[in-house]
């Protein structure tokens, strides 16, 4: 099941420095081995709710497995201190659902569960 590496980077004052740029050109060669690749990097998103401050990464895997892989990394671990030096953010790895997926059931089974616990 696809599995996602999401980034939440803030924004930060002054030109973008070298060791980030470096970052960037260096990201995909590590993400690569293990069947990553970007499905939106860096762009700032327009919020419609909230306050989302900065810019967005996705990045798409096979699985949760191979993103927890990529981010442990020797080629991953190098490169991102790289990024961290110079951009606050966050990081979260998030498993998809597939194509049976249902909300309505989902919704059924929080609602029992939480009864369960109520009642």
């Amino acid at each position: 099941m696809t599995a996602y590496a999401i980034a939440h980077l803030r924004p930060t004052d002054g030109p973008v420095p070298d060791e980030v740029l470096s970052y960037i050109e260096r990201v995909q060669a590590t993400m690569e081995p293990y069947g990553g690749r970007f499905l939106v990097h860096g762009v700032e998103v327009e919020v419609v709710e909230g306050e989302w401050p900065g810019a967005v990464v996705l990045v798409a895997f096979p699985g949760v497995e191979e993103v927890r892989a990529w981010y442990a990394s020797p080629g991953y671990q190098e490169i991102l201190p790289l990024r961290t030096r110079h951009l606050d953010g966050d990081m979260v790895i998030v498993p998809g659902v597939g194509p049976e997926y249902d909300a309505v059931a989902t919704a059924a089974a929080m609602r029992a569960a939480r009864d369960r616990v109520a009642g």
